[in-house]
């Protein structure tokens, strides 16, 4: 019996040994599972890490191995063939068709519908267009080339669009000849207005086909008072100035014309490398905006299509407008009230009025236009080259402004100040006028048919402070009466000789140079 017990005993402790191992070794292999999945995680999140943070290694220690390819693990199945893909985030489907990532910024038009042949109206298309681009920072809507897109009157409106937008013109932008979509009369065609960061670039063209609006009742028009001035040798004064012939469309189109191309309330806006031509009315024009650049820009429309400026301003400051080529029927650039530190040089201009500061002080109001440059500017077959034209009856002032080395070229009126100036057919006269003063003129050149210089100041407000520098302004008789220079009302300085003598410009300061009251000035 003990032997029995004995070899029983030991069969117990034997079995309890066996138990006991057992369950150390399923706790050490669970224990190595978890350890390898760690491992394996840790392993990954730096090598995740270190794809991105690499550079982390460029200065001290050596730079650690990445594990073999062939042992790298993959939280997720994916193609042995792509194994690049596992670092790539999942991109969202394309919400219209044209997403090129998460997010894409770029919107083109033809993806919104857009035909493009110059007969569908695509007006909706480019509203879409710029709805989708309106919510994205720095995003660009594409009108591509060699398309034709017939748009409505559309405003691009952005008090709550995101900042720095780009208007990408490479095709052509064509405006309706049916009355129909104008209603009883829109002021603009294509509007950009309360924008951050706003550039309309390209070699595209905007085309506003404005023929059958400049015939148009043509007598309610407005028409350039200058007229008066220029008497054909065969004649007596023009009445009213040539109007285009006649065509297919006149008569159709509401009474209002529109502006082709216009920025409201925007700041840092730059237009450059487009065309805009054949406009109802302006071609391009700022009102209420601060920081605007224009260059290198085309504006196209015959010399005797009526009040067809081609930059107009208002209400603007710090506006650069350079290296561009003008033609129109009136102004190639006019700079109206509420203008300052406007800087214009290297333009051509012509046909069309010249540059004008104004017309200022209609109707009794207050205009105020200071520190204006216009320089390096070629004008030919204008009629005008530099002018200044207000109203009777107006307040307020043009100061500091500089014209330098203007090349004018068969040009009727090379330099005028016209106070007196009236767009209709009567008007009343007043004492009340917009003070002129601090304007220079040098190193105007070139040859005139009508009159080389012309100054008609306010009886009551003289201009003061008119300084001429090197003028040489040479007749050329064409078909109008050649007249001499003319000066009422202008004091200043003639720093050097003239060609030819401008005797009339009196020296000094008038001896009762009225002042303006608090009320008038600006």
């Amino acid at each position: 019996m003990d032997g029995i017990s004995f070899k029983n005993t030991i069969l117990m402790v034997l079995i309890a040994l066996l138990v006991w191992c057992s369950s150390i070794e399923t706790c050490i292999a669970r224990k190595g599972k978890h350890w390898r999945q760690s491992r394996y995680a840790a392993a990954s999140l730096s090598k995740k890490k270190g794809a991105s943070h690499s550079h982390g290694h460029r200065n001290g220690g050596s730079k650690p191995k990445p594990p073999p390819q062939s042992h790298k693990p993959s939280p997720s199945p994916l193609p042995s063939t792509k194994p690049k893909e596992e670092a790539t985030p999942s991109i969202p489907p394309p919400q219209n068709g044209y997403s090129d990532g998460p997010q894409s910024s770029v919107f083109n038009v033809l993806d919104f519908g857009a035909k493009g042949d110059g007969e569908t109206d695509d007006t909706k298309a480019f509203q879409d267009a710029w709805a989708a681009a309106c919510k994205v920072e720095a995003s660009t809507v594409v009108v591509p080339a060699e398309s034709v897109f017939l748009v409505g009157p559309i405003s691009f409106s952005g008090p709550y669009c995101q900042a720095n937008f780009v208007f990408q013109l490479d095709g052509t932008i064509i405006a309706p000849t049916d009355s129909r979509p104008w209603g009883k009369g829109i002021l603009q065609w294509l509007e950009f207005s309360k924008l951050k960061g706003i550039t309309i670039q390209g070699k595209g063209i905007i085309d506003g086909r404005g023929s059958g609006w400049w015939q148009d009742a043509p007598y309610e028009d407005p028409y350039d008072d200058e007229w008066k001035l220029i008497v054909p040798l065969n004649s007596t004064v023009q009445e009213r100035p040539p109007m285009p012939v006649i065509n297919e469309l006149s008569g159709k189109m509401p009474s209002i014309k529109p502006t082709a191309l216009r920025f409201y309330g925007s700041f840092n806006a730059t237009v450059t490398g487009i065309t805009i031509q054949n406009s109802p009315l302006c071609h391009l024009k700022f009102d209420n905006c601060m920081g605007v650049v224009v260059h290198d820009i085309t504006v196209s429309s015959p010399g005797d299509s009526p009040n067809t400026d081609g930059i107009h301003l208002q209400n603007s400051n710090d506006v650069l407008i350079h290296s561009s080529d003008l033609a129109c029927g009136d102004d190639c650039i006019s700079i109206q009230t509420g203008c300052s530190n406007v800087y214009i040089h290297n333009v051509n201009c012509g046909p069309g009025h010249g540059i004008s500061i104004g017309s200022l002080g209609r109707d009794n109001t207050k205009a105020c236009v200071s520190n204006i440059t216009v320089r390096d500017v070629i004008m030919h077959n204008t009629m005008n080259g530099v002018r200044i034209k207000t109203w009777q009856g107006g307040s307020g002032s043009v100061q500091g402004v500089l014209f330098s080395n203007i090349q004018v070229s068969e040009v009727q009126l090379p330099i005028v100040i016209d106070q007196f100036y009236c767009d209709k057919r009567t008007c009343s006269n007043e004492t009340a006028a917009v003070a002129l003063s601090g304007i220079t003129y040098e190193k105007i050149r070139g040859t005139y048919t009508v009159k080389p210089v012309h100054f008609a100041c306010s009886d009551s407000l003289p201009c003061t402070g008119v300084t001429l520098t090197a003028i040489e302004l040479q007749p050329l008789q064409e078909r109008y009466h050649l007249y001499d220079p003319f000066c009422w009302q202008t004091f200043g300085e003639l720093t050097t000789p003239t060609v030819p003598p401008i005797g009339c410009l009196q020296i000094g300061k008038p001896a009762n140079n009225r002042v303006q009251s608090d009320h008038d000035a600006c």
